[in-house]
């Protein structure tokens, strides 16, 4: 299963509009993670009609009507894959380790904030994953977005793809 993994997209207030590559990549996955920070409903409108499959939770930047649509932690089983998508995760010192003690059942930890890309394991075989943005670089010298596949319980092919 190809996924898609996004965050901190900020629709309308840094940019109007996904870049077209990213629409490419919605298009071509099977399933779409946002990690919150979306702005404004209309992109969640725009996602959940043009991709296969979503699963997302709301940001800090998310005002009342995308949380009333929204869990602040969403989860869900895929292709054996056990995930949960967060927005926040704290501090970069220790995350792993906060991590393993906040969701001991989880295979994949996708999350955002921080518009950095990340990539770790937790001393437990947790992989945590931050895709940045796609629209926001802030101090990276690019945004970015995520792709990987899961198959048979594992994660694998995850790519950091630059805008």
């Amino acid at each position: 299963m190809k996924l898609l993994l996004l965050a901190d997209t900020h629709v309308p207030t840094r940019a109007r509009d996904l870049p077209a590559a990213v629409w490419d990549a919605v298009d071509a996955a099977d399933l779409v993670v946002h990690a919150g920070d979306w702005m404004a409903p209309s992109l969640l409108d725009a996602l959940e009609e043009r991709s296969p499959d979503l699963l997302a939770c709301w940001g800090n930047n998310d005002g009342d009507d995308l949380r009333a649509r929204l869990p602040e932690v969403a989860r869900r089983t895929v292709e054996g894959v056990r995930m949960v998508v967060t927005h926040e995760t704290g501090a970069k010192g220790g995350r792993e380790k906060r991590m393993d003690a906040q969701f001991p059942d989880t295979d994949l930890l996708v999350f955002g904030h921080s518009h950095i890309p990340w990539d770790t394991l937790s001393s437990n075989g947790m992989r945590l994953l931050n895709p940045g943005s796609p629209t926001d670089r802030r101090r990276q010298p690019h945004c970015t977005y995520m792709t990987l596949t899961l198959s048979g319980g594992a994660v694998s092919d995850v790519v950091v793809h630059e805008l």
